[in-house]
């Protein structure tokens, strides 16, 4: 159980902050920034709830919420996971890490909503309704975190668990296919035309 009696301790006043296994880095380090991107986008998604509780007919989004709810949580636990470097003799289930599973619940959603958009005929703006906007927000939210989080690994593998990659990717995927369905399940989707507003875009 975590429990917090106090917000701030002056251990940070340094330009150094304490990973979850008590080592001291910078606040800067890679880490710190992968899993401050994963915190970035849990806010982010809790922005697309607020939308949809705030939606004219915010019961037509009742499943993507649902789901967004379970992804907040799991954020935490990507969180913890990156918080804590994998050591060289843990034992499983020492640590909190993010599983297989998490982010096989991800490709559900995934699956699930998608057979009912429309077919892509082209690339998404980010736009349509405030919901798909705030969701295309938490999309590349997620995919800069992923990017830390694949660059750590890179750095540190054997630190390292890959899932928290994987349930990032996974994740971007989710938001993008979550901001078609709330766009009239694709029909409301604001499609990029290339070279539209180029002098020349009728020659080619």
């Amino acid at each position: 159980m975590v429990k917090l009696t106090k917000i701030y301790t002056r251990t940070g006043d340094d330009g150094e902050t304490g990973l979850g296994d008590g080592s001291r880095v910078r606040k800067h380090d890679l880490r710190v920034d992968a899993y401050g991107g994963v915190d970035e986008t849990n806010s982010v998604v809790g922005m697309v709830i607020v939308e949809i509780d705030r939606a004219t007919d915010p019961g037509s989004f009742g499943v993507i919420r649902a789901e967004l709810v379970r992804v907040q949580n799991d954020l935490f636990d990507v969180g913890a996971d990156l918080c804590v470097p994998v050591g060289p003799h843990e034992e499983a289930g020492s640590c909190l890490r993010i599983h297989a599973s998490q982010t096989a619940r991800l490709e559900k959603a995934i699956d699930g909503l998608n057979k009912s958009l429309e077919n892509l005929t082209s690339f998404v703006l980010p736009g349509g309704s405030a919901v798909a906007s705030t969701l295309h927000l938490a999309r590349t939210v997620a995919r800069r975190a992923e990017r830390s989080a694949a660059e750590l690994i890179d750095r540190e593998a054997s630190r390292m668990n890959p899932e928290t990659v994987m349930y990032m990717n996974r994740l971007s995927d989710l938001l993008f296919v979550m901001a078609r369905a709330a766009n009239a399940l694709g029909a409301g989707d604001v499609l990029w035309i290339p070279g539209a507003n180029r002098e020349d875009a009728g020659e080619g």
